[in-house]
């Protein structure tokens, strides 16, 4: 459960610098080194949340890190390495499946990009950029979004390879296919009992997978002009989504926090997987290399502090 981060620039022979040692110690609920398998990482961070969203609460995971570190491999994985996109929504449909009797289901689900604070439709890419909006009972919805309904793992695995083509990749020093946006895969069961009661409840549960765009600083990427803007846009709704969690982090105590969701579009669609009704799963990347030192340090301490978020569910 303990990463501990070397730094690759102390001399050992450093007299001046005996006693100061950068080497960080983080703890964590769980730790991976290269070797573990997808399958490993989603039965330890998600496997146990799909029967929670079931029962209608809801649920977010996160994939947190610099450029070249895995996140959208973890998350959507390859044709033959699944990643927890794909685990998580065989596990609930083979859930699902074995409770039909009692209930009547529908699973909805919607591939969006949230680029440059504006969000794009990725089973849809021509429709445009769409708007968020707060209907009635408080909850965000996006406005004109393609919802699919399926109970078929293998159709999603196509739909999500095709959405994930249409994401925003541009080329940066730091990787060559680096993802400038963040991939947002929204899944939501509604569910009914069978028997007609003359109260008739409906419960939803949403599961958020959010694979976010690179956290690397400007330097590492050595981007200029649209690219620099790309990364400023990218590193301000991560700086928002870290707000919000130091925020909420720091609520308990007597001064009441305020929480600033509407700071970025991704704060505010993620809203109730934050503070509210929900259980969250942040899975943070780092590199090995010693070239990327500080970004690993910076991805830790961020979700060391997420790991201090209580929410009541």
């Amino acid at each position: 459960q303990r990463v501990v981060l070397m730094d690759p620039t102390e001399d050992p022979d450093d007299i001046l610098r005996a006693n100061r040692s950068r080497e960080k110690t983080f703890v964590f609920d769980m730790v991976f080194d290269h070797r573990a398998t997808q399958e490993e990482v989603y039965v330890s961070t998600t496997k146990s949340l799909i029967g929670g969203v079931i029962s209608g609460y809801n649920a977010t995971i996160f994939a947190y890190g610099p450029t070249g570190t895995g996140k959208t491999y973890t998350m959507l994985g390859t044709d033959c390495e699944p990643g927890i996109y794909i685990r998580a929504l065989d596990d609930l449909f083979k859930t699902l499946d074995a409770t039909t009797e009692e209930m009547d289901y529908t699973v909805s689900m919607s591939y969006l990009e949230i680029y440059n604070e504006v969000i794009r439709d990725l089973l849809n890419p021509t429709s445009g950029f769409l708007d968020l909006r707060e209907d009635p009972r408080g909850s965000i919805q996006i406005a004109g979004i393609t919802e699919v309904s399926t109970t078929n793992a293998q159709e999603i695995m196509q739909l999500l390879m095709k959405g994930n083509k249409q994401r925003t990749q541009e080329p940066t020093a730091a990787n060559r296919t680096s993802s400038r946006s963040h991939a947002v895969l929204q899944v939501t069961v509604t569910q009914k009992s069978r028997r007609k009661a003359i109260g008739e409840e409906v419960r939803t549960g949403k599961l958020f997978m959010v694979d976010l765009a690179g956290s690397e600083r400007a330097a590492q990427t050595q981007n200029r002009g649209k690219r620099m803007k790309e990364g400023a846009h990218i590193n301000r709704s991560l700086l928002a989504l870290g707000n919000c969690i130091n925020a909420l982090s720091e609520k308990r105590g007597s001064r009441a926090q305020f929480v600033n969701f509407r700071d970025s579009k991704l704060t505010r669609l993620l809203k109730d997987s934050l503070g509210g009704n929900s259980r969250t799963v942040m899975i943070a990347h780092i590199s090995p290399a010693s070239t990327s030192f500080e970004e690993s340090r910076m991805t830790l301490i961020y979700a060391y502090r997420a790991k201090n978020i209580k929410t009541q569910v």
